[in-house]
């Protein structure tokens, strides 16, 4: 088994569309060494031909804003030979490590038969570790995988978690809900014991963590040994570390992304979906207050750049009262 990279147990989790070079760029700056050891992209979808070298750089971002920590690249496929050849362009590419997502619900995924559709078929999850493993034997790039607890139900957690150690994997990440439950409130972490109980490599449990306390507490409960968080970061990126920002560094936070995002052609504005979860920042409600609707009401950038410069100087802006 290749040694893993990480200096500190917790980890920041991939999301789609959000986790940037960026983004994590932003979150791995305000969180030191020991307490963030590293991040994941935003899945890489291999569909029918492999994914060359550039692109892969690309996803990565640039080796400086990676801020000493290793950031991996994650694949998502069901191609084997695609998958293969990807994963040795990501050892090219410089990745630090390199994770199969076997984890992700979305239909596009399903539509792929790739993310969590595998979950039904722990064969099919060994084949794809394995001939990923195979790509990257012969050097110290570790290969991660992260599934979920099930696809209908949890039935084959187990199965699934040995699936990926007998297919070469160094560390598995177990999301503690199934691909039906998808995102619910509700986490069983019971289900990280079982995945724990099943194989001899790290675990890292993923799900139902909101605070800072969770991810010792998780980790101590379950025999995890590490703790990846995704959404609760999006609310306070600040979680990794324990600290608890002021309005002027929360909003810091957000006017830095907000520039970095601006004139974004994506579907959702990038800073609305970090304000629709937003928790940093003073007081019971953080920085936003009370009425986080009035936020999401503002209808352009330069409304809330000056609604959030106003905030972090403790002034909140009209249109936001």
């Amino acid at each position: 088994m290749t040694s893993l990279p990480f200096q500190s147990p917790y980890l920041l989790a991939p999301m789609e569309g959000v986790t940037t070079p960026d983004f994590r760029g932003l979150v791995l700056s305000r969180n030191d060494q020991a307490s963030l050891g590293g991040a994941t992209t935003e899945f890489v979808r291999v569909i029918d031909r492999p994914i060359g070298v550039d692109a892969l750089r690309r996803a990565l971002g640039h080796p400086d804003k990676a801020h000493e920590r290793p950031v991996g690249l994650q694949l998502l496929g069901s191609n084997l030979d695609a998958m293969a050849a990807t994963a040795a362009h990501a050892v090219e590419a410089g990745a630090p490590f390199v994770d199969i997502n076997f984890g992700c619900p979305a239909k596009g995924a399903l539509r792929g038969l790739a993310g969590s559709s595998t979950l039904d078929d722990p064969k099919r999850v060994f084949a794809l570790v394995d001939v990923c493993a195979r790509a990257i034997s012969g050097t110290d790039i570790p290969l991660t995988a992260k599934i979920r607890a099930g696809g209908e139900d949890d039935s084959l957690l187990e199965d699934l978690a040995k699936a990926t150690e007998d297919g070469g994997a160094s560390l598995l990440t177990v999301h503690c809900r199934t691909r039906k439950e998808a995102y619910r409130d509700t986490a069983d972490w019971d289900r990280l014991v079982r995945a724990v109980s099943s194989v001899t490599i790290p675990v890292c449990g993923n799900g139902g963590m909101q605070v800072t306390a969770d991810m010792p507490k998780m980790m101590s409960e379950t025999g995890c040994s590490y703790a990846m968080i995704g959404r609760a970061a999006l609310g306070n990126p600040w979680i990794f570390s324990g600290h608890n920002a002021t309005n002027r560094e929360a909003a810091g936070f957000l006017l830095q992304y907000a520039e970095m995002t601006a004139g974004s052609k994506t579907k959702q504005s990038p800073i609305k979906q970090l304000l629709a979860m937003w928790t940093a920042g003073e007081g019971e409600f953080g920085l936003l207050g009370e009425d986080r609707r009035a936020w999401l009401r503002l209808q352009d950038e330069a409304s809330i750049r000056a609604a959030l410069h106003a905030a972090g100087e403790g002034h909140p802006h009209p249109k936001t009262q």
